[in-house]
Formats: C-alpha cells, structure tokens, sequence
C-alpha cells in the first residue's frame, strides 16, 4: 500500500497545510473568553495549548507515516487493540468532528448577526440563534451538504480565496490595534486575577485547544512527504509555534487595545463587552473598514473549515463501519461520485442535532474541545502498544524519547480534558461507558472472527477504567458546575496525573498479543 503515495510534498508545503487548517473560528472568539476567564495571564493558557497539540502531533505522526490509511484515526486503535478499541475511539471521533461543523456555522451565524442582527437573540448576557438564525445555520448546513453529495471538487477554488483571507485578517487586526495599544491594561488588576484555575479553565473552556486542533491534514499526508523523519516534526513544530506566535499577539493586541474603563475592576466578564471581539474593538476604536473586514473573514473561514469536515466526517464514519463495529449500511460508497453517501446524511443530521442543544459557540467550544483531545489521547497508547506487538513494522518517522514523551502526552491530554469540567467530562465519557454496556449487549454482532471478545475486554480495559476514574475525578474536583470541589487545588491535578499515568503504562502493556495491521481494502 505504502508503495502508491508519491513523496512529493516539502516542508513549506506541509507547514502551510498546517497554518491553513489550524486557523478556523478559534481566533474569533476565543480573545475576549480567554480573557474573562484568566486575565493578561491568558497567554500563558496559549503556550500551555500550544505545546500540549505540539507533543501529541508529534507523537501521532509515527502513526500517520508507518500507517497511511484511510480513518487511520479510527484504525489505529483496531490494529493495536481490537475492535472495541476502535469502537470507542469511532464515536468519539464523530462526536468531536461532526459538532465541530456545527461550531463553525454558529460562528459564521454570530458574526453575521453584526450585519443582520435579527440573527442572535440576547437573552440575560446569553447569545442565541433567532428562528430565523437557526434557519440560517440549517441553509449552511445544506450548502454544506450538496457540495459535498455531488463532487469532492466543488469548493477547491473557493477555498484557495478563504486561506488568503485567513491570514490577511488577523495580520491587519494585529497592526491596526497594537497601533491604539494602552500598556496600563496590564497593570491596573492583577496580571493572573483567577490564579492557576483560570489559566487551566481557558485552555479547554477558552477555545485555545480548539483554536489549535488542525494538525490532523498534516499526520494524514504522512506517507506522502519527502525526508518524513525531518519534515514531519519540523512542519509541526514551525506551525504550531507561527500560529502560537500569532495567537499571543492577537490576545496582547486584544488585551492592550481594551478600553481601560471597562477593566478596571477586573476582567471578569469581559466577553459580555465583546461577544464579537475583534469586530467589536474595531468599532470602539472607530476602524470600521477593519471591522467589515472581520466580519466577512467570519463568515468566510469558518463556513470554509465547516464545509471540510462536512468532507471528512463521513470518511471516518465509513472507516468506522468498515471495521466492523458500526451499521455496515454506512459503509457504502456511492460508484458513481465515489462518495459514501450515508455516511454523509449521518453527518448532516448530527451536525443539525449539535446546533440545537448547545446554540452559542462558548456553550460548544468545550465540548468540541473535549472530544478532539480525547480522540487524539490515543495516539501515545497506540504507539506504545504497536512498539511491542508489532515491532518489525516499517517507521519513516520514529519520535524520539518516546519514554519520556509517550507518558508526558497522556498527561497532558488527561489534564485538557479534565479542565473541560464535570458538566461536560460526565456525559461525555459516561456516553462512552453507556456504548461499552451496548457492545456487550449485542456481544454476538460484534466482530470476534479474529479478536475474541475475552481479548477485547482485556485489551480495552485500561480505557474503560480510565473513563470511569476521570469521571470520579472529575466530580470530586474543581472545575465545571456541579463538580463538588472535595478534592481541592493542586491535589486535583496530582490525582489525574497518577490516574492517567496507571492507564497510560496499563494501556501498552495490554494490547493485542500481535498487532491486527490491515491494508485499506480489507474489513
């Protein structure tokens, strides 16, 4: 299989890919949150975010160069571990990617909303879509949906337009506010005013992970660049910290640019000053033309991210029927189009279904967020376990210190999602608990031909385990409503350490006996 991708793709190549896919709603929004929740020391939040995406896609890339396969995302964890593996990972991965189109058309329905306010709804400071809103986020959804039923090429060109837009705005917001910057914004509270907790809550809760979270096209495109060993990690790393550098400067532009009134008795709240912040600062300080210019960016870019994952979730969703855990009616493929067309409904429909219990983008970030770390948590596991049931297999790219780095990218990953708070991590994970009661269930619809079931437990048990601890912990800690605060500051994050390094070393050591390796056109 590996014989049919061509090398061709350079390190300029791959790192643009990497900024193009890493800039999305985040910046959009996450300014104005990012500081409500921690103050000036919301740029510590982004350094946390950036080195937390940068150590696990550097650690997914082994997979992605010895492995190029299609859904590799979903495969991964079947290959290592089994089918209940992939099985978890497959529905959380849908939930992550399929409310991720939903975020980004809330996105382009906020930002629209500054153009036809009859859009949004304000109801007790809380942003919601109007009927006729939501109807607007639907008609995306729709767009969406046709471009991709009839053609994979449709937007193509109109996506080279939205990545020139991508990055001309927030350079000219960068400029155009650091010119109106007001140095006393960082003295006049204290520069970390919720201490630790609130540097920690913004990372998940802020938008910084999801403002992050783009690296996937490069881990995907693996097998296809030229001296992997070098260009992959260089290509992460080059992306992540431009798109690092660019986010501490758009928070310090943001922070310095706030009128010192509106601060001086703190940040809290802040976010309710600027729903919309880039476009709302640009208008205090009287740059209508940048404001437009945000405005049209806002609606562009995100509907340009939406439409992607519109593509690419249905290709996961088929990557998870074809392992045989899913309802093989979604792994057809329409001959003609080459297109997986249930797939494609499933993901219309579960994109329309997040848009309507979780209506503002804040109120979808975490989840988003949440989900997207969790599917990406594996990858250390799976590349532990696959070093010890498959060691013979072909690595173009071999991460280094993966003792050390290995264990370090599950932390970090556990803390991530733990900062995403009870109200969130309890029926996130309890949904996963709820679907490993289902396969059991239903035990003899299951995939046992070349995995038995006893295996499948005993090599999925770490993370069956691990989702249960962190739901414990999780209520007995500090963040999100409803978590009960009996396990107190910094015990709390001790607490996930040592559950996830238990799970982590418990998770390599239980994989399969051998690695199950496919090519794409076996089930």
């Amino acid at each position: 299989m590996s014989g049919q991708f061509k090398k061709q793709l350079s390190l300029l190549d791959l790192t643009l890919i990497g900024l193009g896919s890493i800039f999305g709603s985040g910046w959009l929004f996450s300014a104005s949150h990012v500081a409500s929740l921690a103050g000036p020391a919301g740029i510590i939040s982004w350094l946390i975010g950036g080195f937390s995406v940068l150590l696990l896609g550097i650690i997914y890339c082994e997979l992605g160069a010895a492995l190029p396969r299609a859904g590799g995302i979903i495969r991964y964890p079947v290959f290592s571990h089994g089918p209940m593996q992939g099985y978890l990972l497959g529905s959380i991965t849908v939930i992550a990617f399929s409310s991720l189109i939903a975020i980004e058309v809330v996105a382009a329905r906020e930002y629209a909303a500054a153009w036809f306010p009859s859009l949004t709804t304000i109801s007790d400071g809380v942003r919601s879509p109007s009927v006729l809103g939501w109807f607007f986020q639907f008609a995306l959804l729709c767009l969406f949906f046709a471009l991709n039923y009839y053609s994979v090429k449709t937007f193509a060109v109109a996506n080279n337009i939205v990545s020139v837009l991508k990055f001309t705005v927030p350079l000219l917001v960068i400029v155009a506010l650091l010119y109106h910057f007001k140095p006393e914004n960082f003295s006049v509270t204290s520069m970390a005013p919720t201490g630790s907790r609130g540097i920690e809550s913004a990372v998940s809760a802020g938008g910084i992970i999801f403002a992050y979270l783009g690296l996937t096209p490069i881990i995907s495109v693996a097998s296809e660049v030229k001296r992997p060993q070098y260009t992959i990690p260089f290509a992460l790393i080059l992306s992540v910290l431009l798109s690092t550098a660019i986010y501490i400067v758009l928070q310090i532009a943001f922070l310095g640019a706030v009128p010192t009134e509106l601060v001086a008795n703190g940040w809290q709240g802040i976010s309710e000053h600027f729903p919309l912040p880039f476009k709302d600062i640009a208008l205090i300080l009287g740059l209508g033309w940048l404001a437009m210019l945000v405005v049209t960016d806002a609606i562009v870019s995100p509907s340009g991210c939406g439409n992607i994952y519109m593509a690419a979730t249905p290709r996961v969703i088929y990557a998870w029927s074809n392992s045989q855990t899913f309802f093989k009616v979604f792994s057809k493929v329409d001959q003609k189009s080459g297109i997986p067309r249930p797939a494609l409904w499933l993901t219309f429909f579960l994109s329309l279904f997040w848009t309507m219990p979780f209506p503002s983008w804040e109120k979808l970030i975490t989840i988003v967020s949440a989900a997207l770390v969790l599917s990406y948590a594996l990858a250390p596991v799976t590349v532990g376990a696959l070093r010890r049931n498959a060691p013979d297999l072909p690595r173009p790219f071999f991460v280094k210190g993966f003792t050390v780095l290995g264990p370090l990218a599950f932390i970090v990953a556990s803390f991530i999602v733990y900062w995403s708070g009870w109200n969130v991590i309890s029926w996130l994970l309890g949904s996963q608990l709820v679907l490993v009661a289902l396969y059991l269930v239903f035990k003899r619809f299951v995939p046992t031909h070349e995995v038995s079931l006893k295996q499948q437990l005993k090599s999925s048990a770490w993370l069956i385990t691990y989702y249960t601890l962190m739901i414990i912990v999780s209520y007995l800690g500090c963040f999100g409503e409803g978590a009960s605060h009996t396990i107190p500051e910094p015990y709390d994050t001790l607490v996930v350490t040592v559950v996830a390094l238990i799970c982590y070393y418990w998770g390599i050591n239980t994989g399969l006996p051998k690695a199950m390796i496919k090519e794409d056109d076996e089930a």
